[in-house]
């Protein structure tokens, strides 16, 4: 059994991005597909040999653009982030201890911060670890993080819940902690538990966010782990591909 598989999300139809001809992930950035950026730097992260990558529109497409080096499972219906994990199940169940959850359209995680989330979750064997950031103002590029869900932690420092920006309170809205989205969890626990979302939202869609919360009502401990504000930044709109663009010419 492996000790760890890292899942890449990289179904997304990219429809905010102005390109019908290219699922999001093979979309340019400075003339490579953006998600070569995120495999690379799990490749010298150097914790699985073989990374999953859930695909949608174009499977083929994408499949032919990255090559062989890839376990591929296709998510034939966009039912969001918990329902795409869900579909690497058959593959994976019974195959690894952890699974590391990690996004095609995140293209600046580093190396160093995928092996040390990977740590501080095996080594301590907690059934859910996660990447924070912190920001000190909203300013130019830290604008998106505005959107983002709020960390809040107790007296003791220990997460005890994550608030999305559409529920948070006036003064939830002042916090500067993060969550970026990225996870890794106890495989076992995370097939027990994806069954236990729901579509009871806006989007009508199964939200892996959520998870956190379930994990948080079973007493849980999250631990966590700090990461520079660049590595959580996304690309959803043409203007956030403009914005990756300055990051990498700096």
């Amino acid at each position: 059994m492996n000790k760890i598989r890292v899942v890449v999300l990289a179904a997304g139809k990219g429809k905010r991005m102005n390109n019908v001809e290219l699922p999001k992930a093979l979309i340019p950035l400075k003339g490579r597909p953006m998600i070569k950026y995120l495999l690379e730097a799990v490749r010298f992260a150097d914790i699985d040999e073989r990374p999953v990558i859930v695909i949608g529109r174009q499977a083929e497409l994408v499949k032919a653009t990255l090559g062989g080096s890839y376990d591929y499972v296709v998510q034939t219906e966009l039912l969001g982030t918990g329902h795409a994990v869900l579909q690497t199940q058959q593959l994976l169940e019974n195959q690894t201890k952890n699974i590391m959850v990690l996004y095609g359209d995140q293209p600046f995680l580093t190396p160093d911060s995928i092996k040390k989330l990977a740590a501080i979750h095996m080594d301590k064997n907690h059934l859910i670890s996660l990447m924070t950031v912190k920001v000190e103002n909203f300013e130019e590029l830290n604008q998106t993080f505005y959107d983002f869900g709020r960390i809040i932690r107790d007296e003791s420092g220990k997460i005890k819940e994550i608030v999305e920006k559409k529920d948070a309170t006036p003064e939830q809205l002042k916090i500067k902690e993060f969550n970026s989205a990225y996870y890794c969890f106890d495989a076992k626990w995370l097939w027990e538990n994806l069954s236990k979302l729901n579509s009871n939202n806006a989007q009508g869609e199964y939200y892996l966010t959520d998870l956190i919360k379930i994990a948080i009502e079973q007493g849980l401990r999250i631990d966590s782990i700090d990461i520079n504000p660049k590595e959580a930044m996304g690309i959803n709109s043409p203007e956030q591909l403009k914005n990756a663009e300055m990051v990498i010419g700096e």
